[in-house]
């Protein structure tokens, strides 16, 4: 993977505002783990339908810390799923700890 999680987007949408910057990545921090988890919960289980509903939600986040190719993978897979096709798991896991990693750091 050679895409790493920035904050660029956020920074174009908080246009200047320290506050707004702060918001978002709170609401994110608090959301992501979450989600991530259920994601995790519905694929353990096979439960594929709903494991590419979870990834549907995750993409958008995937593509608010800067990842294009990550947030392509994260459309394709959510596609697979919706056919019991898991070969991008492992890409679509990197992207999250990626991310999971990054939020930490904040």
């Amino acid at each position: 993977m050679n895409e790493s999680p920035n904050l660029i987007y956020i920074k174009e949408l908080a246009a200047g505002s320290e506050a707004f910057e702060q918001k978002l990545i709170g609401i994110v921090k608090r959301e992501f783990p979450d989600e991530k988890d259920e994601f995790l919960k519905n694929y353990t289980s096979k439960a594929y339908t709903k494991a590419a509903e979870n990834v549907h939600k995750l993409k958008h986040k995937i593509g608010m810390f800067g990842f294009e190719e990550g947030y392509q993978t994260a459309i394709d897979f959510e596609e697979e799923l919706k056919s019991s096709n898991t070969s991008l798991y492992s890409k679509f896991i990197l992207i999250l700890e990626s991310i999971e990693h990054f939020l930490k750091t904040l």
